[in-house]
C-alpha cells in the first residue's frame, strides 16, 4: 500500500463484516482500518484523520448518527457514508443533515460503497434521490412510524400514543421491517 493511499475508517460492530469490508477496501487501494465501537472509532479517527468513513447506523444498540459530528471535528472534510440494515427516510434525512454525504442500505457490495464514497455530488440536506420503484403500503407505514419515532426521541410509548396504537403492536411492527 502506498503512502498516498486514501485513509478510510470502517465503523461497524459486526466483527466479521468489519474485517471483510476493511480487507476488500484495502485490496482496492485504501489504507483501511476498522473500529468495532464508538470509543475506539473516535480514538482511531483522531489518530488516523481519515478521508472517508463507512459508519454503521446501529452500533451495539447505540446510534451511529451520534458519531457524525465528532468524526467531522476529528477530521474536517471527511466523507461519511452511513451503511445500515435498518434504512428509513427519517434516518437518511437526519444523517445528511448532520453531515453524512451518502446513505446506503445493506446489503451493499464494495462497488456500491466505493461509488457512494467517491461520488462528486453530496446529497443536499433533506433531499434524497427518488426511489426507482414506488414504496409498498407496508414500507410507507414503516417510514411513517420511523419518522414519528424519531420525532419522539426513540420513545416507544410516546410514539405509540402519537400513532394511537397499542405499544405492543408498535413493538411488533418495529421488530419486523416490511422487507424482512
Amino acid at each position: 500500500m502506498s503512502e498516498s493511499a486514501a485513509r478510510l475508517l470502517v465503523i461497524d460492530d459486526d466483527p466479521t463484516f468489519n474485517r471483510v469490508l476493511v480487507k476488500a477496501l484495502s485490496q482496492r487501494g485504501f489504507a483501511a482500518q476498522g473500529a468495532l465501537d464508538p470509543e475506539a472509532a473516535l480514538t482511531m479517527a483522531e489518530a488516523l484523520a481519515p478521508e472517508f468513513v463507512v459508519l454503521d447506523l446501529n452500533l451495539g444498540g447505540r446510534s451511529g448518527l451520534q458519531l457524525i459530528r465528532p468524526l467531522l471535528e476529528a477530521s474536517p472534510g471527511v466523507r461519511i457514508l452511513i451503511l445500515t440494515g435498518y434504512a428509513s427516510i427519517a434516518t437518511a434525512v437526519d444523517a445528511v443533515k448532520l453531515g453524512a454525504v451518502q446513505y446506503l442500505a445493506k446489503p451493499a457490495d464494495v462497488d456500491a460503497i466505493l461509488h457512494a464514497l467517491q461520488a462528486s455530488e453530496v446529497l443536499p440536506a433533506g433531499v434524497l434521490p427518488a426511489p426507482a420503484m414506488p414504496l409498498s403500503v407496508d414500507r410507507l407505514e414503516w417510514e411513517h412510524i420511523q419518522r414519528v419515532l424519531a420525532e419522539h426521541g426513540g420513545n416507544i410509548s410516546a410514539t405509540a400514543r402519537a400513532l394511537q396504537m397499542h405499544r405492543r403492536t408498535l413493538q411488533r411492527k418495529l421488530a419486523r421491517p416490511p422487507w424482512a
